[in-house]
């Protein structure tokens, strides 16, 4: 049998390695840490943001995080993300799961892996009332405001024609340029637009536009191939639905007690590409 030289005796050490951590089930990783890493965005109310009396971020997104951390007999960490940098910290390792806001796309599932939907949003579009606006198709050739590298982008490119995007950071950023006449309208999902309108009724109204851009289910995103962490994270999800649980997150931030007043037509299950 050949020796190996001394050069090839820390490199294959070194693949070696590096094979166990490609295999290793990062489910066992994550009991034995004692500490779930949930990466979220942390300034899209009402699913993970700021309390303003705590400064601890909470939210929709935040509950799910939660509850699977519980059901795992962990500690949640919150990790805050940008839009553009979810994907990219979870296939670096980063952070253990995203519940950040993520619709699913096709090209999304080629990356990472998709939990079942824990909800699903609409994709609006919202003009400035004095712009007199009627309809999403009177915005041809206008310059929308959205987030970078997020399905809003993606649908205002696709469903208005010649569209001039405007991209920024976060949604605040977005309905400043708005406010500012940068963008002659803002794409976001439609509850945040609600939200908006609401809350500049009386200085500076606005007019959420008919019909809806996209519908899109969100799934708790994950690595592939980490099937245990997958199966587990589909069963909490499952067991809220059965439970109720999932139901009374959504009262708590977006049902009729709130801002948003919505009502919930959905329930957690697969996502139909």
């Amino acid at each position: 049998m050949p020796k190996l030289l001394p050069l090839a005796l820390p490199l294959l050490a070194g693949l070696t390695l590096s094979a166990a951590a490609a295999h290793a089930d990062q489910l066992e990783d994550i009991k034995k840490r004692g500490t779930l890493v949930c990466g979220t965005l942390g300034i899209a109310e009402p699913f993970s943001f700021a309390n303003p009396q705590t400064r601890e971020t909470q939210g929709y997104d935040v509950d799910f995080c939660g509850a699977i951390a519980r059901s795992l007999g962990v500690k949640l960490e919150l990790k805050l993300v940008a839009v553009p940098a979810r994907i990219p910290e979870l296939q670096q390792g980063r952070v253990d799961v995203l519940a950040a806001n993520l619709g699913w796309t096709a090209e999304r599932a080629e990356q990472i892996a998709f939990s079942d939907s824990y909800y699903v949003s609409l994709t609006k579009a919202a003009t400035r009332r004095a712009d007199k606006f009627a309809a999403v198709n009177n915005l041809s050739g206008k310059r929308v405001a959205t987030a970078k590298g997020s399905t809003s982008e993606a649908a205002a490119r696709k469903a208005i024609p010649d569209v001039q995007v405007i991209t920024y950071q976060d949604p605040p950023s977005i309905f400043l340029a708005l406010q500012q006449g940068k963008a002659d309208a803002a794409v976001a999902s439609e509850l945040v637009l609600v939200k908006w309108k609401t809350e500049v009724e009386a200085s500076a109204p606005i007019d959420v536009l008919e019909p809806a851009l996209l519908n899109e289910s969100w799934g708790i995103g994950m690595r592939k191939n980490e099937t245990a962490l997958i199966k587990h994270v589909n069963g909490v999800l499952e067991s809220m639905e059965k439970s109720g649980e999932a139901a009374r997150i959504f009262d708590k931030w977006l049902g009729t007690g709130t801002p948003y007043k919505l009502k919930r037509g959905f329930q957690s299950g697969p996502i139909k590409g």
